[in-house]
């Protein structure tokens, strides 16, 4: 009997959408797996979780999840009590205990370029929307990405509100009771990469450094990001 793969749900981060996806989702389909992007609303942690969660419920079968930046925040708290999540995949992403924040997280280690990149826009009931200056896109989120598709980047990236990346993570996080990878971009300029691997061994992830690789190493380096995710599904798609 031939076991079909597993579902790969992708979730992107702040300042990006999933367009981000579109290489490694080809990739992805060319090797037989079913993938979902996920919509991201970039609102607020718990309210941003709570929609990812509600479009897991009703994926049959068997699921890889993956998240990028603050969506990794996002899905160790979505995949929580769901038993068909087989293998959380985070590409240069936050991993947080209860209590942590992404914007916390990112001040942990120095190295970061993030606080000087934003471009704030105030919205109606005193809350703002964060983007990345578009002037810095290219040097400080994709360095290693081709100027001109970095602009491009930079162009359609989505906002994320200061709610968002300061809210703190609550409750069971999925990473404590679900096999986790890990792949750590090596020359990050916004989680700084000692973050990052702070979080990979605190979650007893398997971990794959790329070397070199900015903040969008899965629009850089889709192969090593292809590769991870198949090794997560292959590993643990038909675990009970």
């Amino acid at each position: 009997m031939v076991r079909e793969n597993p579902t790969v749900v992708l979730v992107h981060g702040a300042f990006a959408d999933s367009s981000g996806f579109n290489v490694i989702t080809k990739r992805l389909v060319a090797d037989g797996f079913p993938v979902i992007a996920a919509p991201n609303p970039l609102r607020g942690l718990a309210s941003d979780a709570a929609q990812v969660k509600a479009l897991l419920a009703n994926i049959e079968g068997p699921i890889v999840l993956v998240g990028h930046s603050y969506g990794g925040a996002v899905i160790s708290a979505a995949a929580t009590g769901n038993r068909e999540v087989k293998a959380l995949v985070y590409l240069a992403a936050f991993v947080p205990e209860a209590g942590e924040s992404a914007q916390a997280l990112v001040e942990k280690f120095p190295g970061s370029t993030v606080g000087e990149s934003l471009k704030p826009v105030p919205l109606p009931g005193g809350q703002v929307d964060l983007y990345i200056d578009p002037r810095v896109f290219h040097p400080h989120f994709a360095a290693d990405v081709p100027a001109e598709e970095a602009a491009l980047f930079a162009i359609t990236q989505r906002p994320a509100t200061g709610q968002a990346l300061g809210e703190p993570a609550t409750g069971p996080q999925a990473w404590q009771t679900i096999p986790n990878y890990n792949l750590i971009s090596g020359a990050d300029r916004i989680i700084p990469p000692a973050a990052q691997e702070f979080m990979a061994q605190r979650s007893g992830a398997q971990v794959q450094m790329v070397e070199g690789a900015s903040h969008m190493v899965f629009v850089s380096r889709p192969g090593a990001t292809v590769g991870l995710i198949e090794k997560a599904a292959n590993e643990n798609a038909h675990s009970l």
